[in-house]
């Protein structure tokens, strides 16, 4: 939010009228609840969702998911989860670097509503020798097709117009083949876009080993979420890797926030790279039409990564208080 104001005062024209909403894991240890009735339809009211990480050491993880995020995701049919991939130059990715002779730039696609994350399934006879846990998959027609669509034509305005499906459907044999089906379909509206198909498993090798032959990257919510960590750390650190998950019909809200969780070993010792943070604040304001301050915040965050005015994971010296205030300054002398 410090670098969000520097890009304003230093650029004028626009404002950023934030509310901060106490929806945390502290008050869930205090009263139970992530947070107060009705929060949904209040969220409503707002252009953008700025979202911190969120979890604690005495709250198991499903809760703060199934409490937090995932009903946002749901409720305000925030599909389309973007995770942009990039080695920033200061960035020390050696194996990338070498094998691939340029720099990252890959934007990983992730469904984001259905598929694994559903929320269906169950458990019966809980605590006895039969116990059963299902967890249901969920893929409709309608889903995939308008997440194939967003993806095609992400592919087709970057400069590779390359894109690649990744799924699982060798085993997963009916919601995979569907999206195989679907976006045989929906190239055909696309024949400017080359593309192809890979399965979770060899994709895992073709991103440290080919990363060149890939740019636009499509797949399922689970799948989703366990390679874009993976691109994250092949870029450098997690702490840089930013995320928004949008409503492309812009009926609601959209949510920007950074990959990473709460990081339980640092947690409240001002560590944390903040990187993350400002690069999903920089596709906030994308995403609001504010494409000069975005720019102008990105560059400053490319030059403090240049520079090495990182925090520990990037083999810098500074806090995490003392990168945003570096930021900041950057801005403010551009």
């Amino acid at each position: 939010m410090k670098a969000i104001t520097a890009v304003q005062k230093r650029l004028g024209g626009f404002a950023i009228d934030a509310v901060e909403l106490d929806y945390s894991s502290a008050r869930y240890k205090s009263t139970g609840s992530y947070a107060p009735p009705g929060w949904l339809e209040d969220l409503r009211q707002y252009s953008a969702i700025m979202f911190g990480a969120v979890g604690d050491p005495d709250v198991p993880d499903h809760i703060s998911l199934w409490e937090l995020i995932l009903p946002m995701r749901q409720k305000f049919q925030q599909f389309v989860n973007v995770r942009p991939c990039t080695i920033y130059e200061g960035m020390q990715a050696p194996t990338l670097k070498a094998q691939s002779g340029e720099d990252l730039d890959w934007v990983i696609l992730r469904e984001n509503t259905e598929g694994e994350y559903a929320g269906q399934g169950g458990r019966t006879h809980v605590g006895t020798p039969m116990e059963v846990a299902t967890e249901v998959a969920i893929f409709t027609r309608m889903g995939i097709e308008r997440f194939m669509r967003f993806a095609f034509a992400t592919a087709a305005k970057r400069p590779k117009k390359l894109l690649t499906i990744v799924t699982k459907s060798n085993a997963q044999r009916y919601g995979l083949t569907l999206w195989d089906e679907v976006a045989e379909i929906v190239s055909a509206d696309y024949p400017e876009v080359k593309w192809d198909k890979m399965l979770v498993d060899a994709m895992t090798v073709r991103m440290i080993a080919k990363p060149r032959t890939l740019d636009t990257i499509v797949t399922t919510n689970l799948q989703g979420d366990i390679l874009s960590d993976l691109a994250a750390g092949l870029c450098g650190s997690i702490g840089i890797a930013p995320s928004s998950s949008l409503d492309p019909t812009r009926t609601c809200p959209s949510l920007f926030e950074p990959v990473h969780g709460a990081a339980f070993d640092i947690m409240g010792k001002n560590l944390a790279n903040p990187v993350a943070a400002m690069l999903s604040a920089v596709e906030m304001l994308k995403w609001l039409g504010e494409q000069e301050a975005a720019f102008t915040l990105e560059r400053a965050v490319r030059k403090s990564l240049k520079e090495g005015q990182t925090t520990g994971d990037l083999g810098g010296k500074l806090s995490t208080s003392e990168v945003a205030e570096q930021i900041c300054s950057y801005i403010e002398q551009e």
